[in-house]
């Protein structure tokens, strides 16, 4: 620990220091002066490499996003179907690695180009089935935005895997609401199972695509 608090402090070292504090005390417990105790260090020395906690939270996004392609090789042969179900499916996992991490994630700006290769591949993959550029974008983003709103309500239900949030309880759910029984079912498929949740909503996301840009 000491070898640690000795290390030189820069913009790295606070953001993976942020990311592990994350999943301690969510985002709402995630301050500047909590981060800094973690560090050792006072909190107007974070101010030295973050002018306030939106560029801390561009930093970590930015992390987040450096994890998850690590190591990856992209596959110039995917179709663009599995393009799509292969980033989505890999964000939806690495948003679920955090605390919050959706919202974290939502709204952040990348720091760096180191998205750009990705971004730059997947752009080739969707022009090349005859999609304009601007399409190719609509398309990529709608399957991003989804797949960031997913998670963001999934973690409002679930913050961590196997803790689910109090107001939650599907058969408590159920009682509450008898007199209304399609909306007392229907907790069954919106509170449980988010793995075939999700896959069902990128189903409807790639099928919408396909219908709008005509593209098989």
């Amino acid at each position: 620990m000491e070898t640690e608090r000795r290390a030189p402090l820069d913009r790295k070292r606070v953001a993976d220091t942020a990311l592990r504090l994350l999943n301690e005390v969510g985002l709402d417990g995630l301050t500047l002066r909590a981060i800094a105790k973690e560090l050792d260090v006072k909190a107007p020395a974070l101010y030295w490499h973050f002018k306030d906690k939106q560029a801390l939270l561009d930093e970590m996004a930015t992390e987040m996003y450096r994890r998850m392609v690590a190591g990856t090789a992209l596959d110039p042969a995917d179709t663009w179907r599995e393009r799509l179900l292969k980033a989505n499916r890999g964000l939806r996992a690495a948003l679920l690695g955090y605390r919050d991490g959706a919202k974290v994630y939502s709204g952040s700006r990348f720091t760096g180009t180191a998205h750009a290769r990705e971004m730059e591949e997947h752009l080739r993959v969707l022009t090349a089935t005859g999609l304009t550029l601007a399409q190719a974008v609509n398309a990529a983003r709608t399957g991003t935005m989804f797949t960031i709103g997913f998670v963001t309500e999934e973690q409002g239900v679930l913050p961590l895997p196997g803790e689910r949030r109090q107001g939650y309880e599907i058969e408590e759910r159920a009682r509450r609401l008898a007199d209304f029984p399609l909306t007392a079912e229907a907790g069954k498929v919106l509170f449980d199972d988010y793995d075939q949740q999700f896959e069902e909503g990128l189903a409807l996301v790639i099928a919408g695509i396909e219908a709008r840009y005509g593209i098989g």
